[in-house]
């Protein structure tokens, strides 16, 4: 059993405000026996729509620079592993990395991920202003939690949650800040249990809420049942992960074990 701790923020755009935010969840979710907590995309800072590529690389930070320290100092305080976000600096001008880093619960940098797929849809193009990473991270442990991450947009294609599942993950974590428009809270609510149901697995989604955002921040259990929605609330909500009902789902609907993958690889195309 694992209790994890998900929130749900309206970031500002100025990083020491939400820095200051994060102290203070951190603080709430050891009060709440949580052993895990992740954050939602771009807690560093909103970035509107006005603000360039350069004046938002301007605010970029290495994954050593003072704002994950400063998380860093706080989660080994609390004992408590977290998942923060940040717009990493990177070696293309104007352009910076959407980064999670999951720090464990010593205040040491556990795990690195770059999000892989930039959201150049629904009239977005974060491409101008971010560089794409090129891998899936490492999984992360905890207890029997096997953790992998993905970032807002990888929730559209099923294959990422699918390599991180067949490495091993029994829980995906999803930190995101999910745009509003037509239908896309259906979207969210459907990529959510998709991912879940079609790797028996949990996925927890904290996401932003205000500015352009959707909230409605998730939790989902490996056969598609909601453990929590956050609604367009701000705060924080713990669930319980019995991660035997992974196993359970995964002998009784062995999705993983009946694929067949020599018949797709003979028609994989790039």
């Amino acid at each position: 059993m694992i209790r994890i701790a998900l929130t749900q923020i309206t970031s500002s755009a100025d990083k020491q405000v939400n820095l200051k935010l994060a102290q203070e969840l951190i603080v709430t979710a050891k009060d709440n026996n949580a052993q895990l907590l992740a954050f939602p995309e771009f807690l560093m800072a909103y970035s509107p729509a006005s603000q360039s590529a350069a004046e938002l690389a301007s605010i970029a930070e290495p994954r050593d620079g003072p704002f994950v320290t400063a998380l860093r100092t706080a989660a080994r305080a609390a004992h408590i592993a977290t998942l923060v976000t940040i717009y990493e600096k990177c070696h293309l001008p104007d352009h910076v990395y959407d980064t999670a880093v999951w720090i464990d619960d010593k205040g040491g940098i556990a795990a690195v991920y770059r999000k892989l797929h930039l959201y150049d849809a629904f009239g977005f193009k974060e491409s101008d202003k971010f560089l794409a990473g090129d891998d899936i991270a490492p999984l992360m442990t905890s207890g029997d939690g096997r953790v992998g991450m993905m970032i807002c947009y990888d929730l559209r294609f099923p294959e990422m949650a699918r390599m991180l599942a067949l490495a091993g993950a029994n829980v995906m974590l999803a930190p995101s800040g999910w745009v509003q428009g037509d239908l896309k809270v259906e979207h969210w609510q459907t990529m959510i249990k998709a991912r879940a149901l079609e790797n028996g697995c949990y996925v927890i989604a904290p996401n932003q809420v205000g500015n352009i955002y959707t909230g409605r921040s998730m939790a989902v259990d490996p056969l598609g049942r909601v453990l929590a929605d956050m609604g367009v609330r701000e705060g924080l909500e713990v669930v319980e992960l019995d991660l035997a009902l992974v196993d359970e789902t995964r002998q009784k609907l062995p999705l993983l074990k009946n694929r067949r993958s020599e018949v797709y690889l003979k028609h994989l195309k790039s």
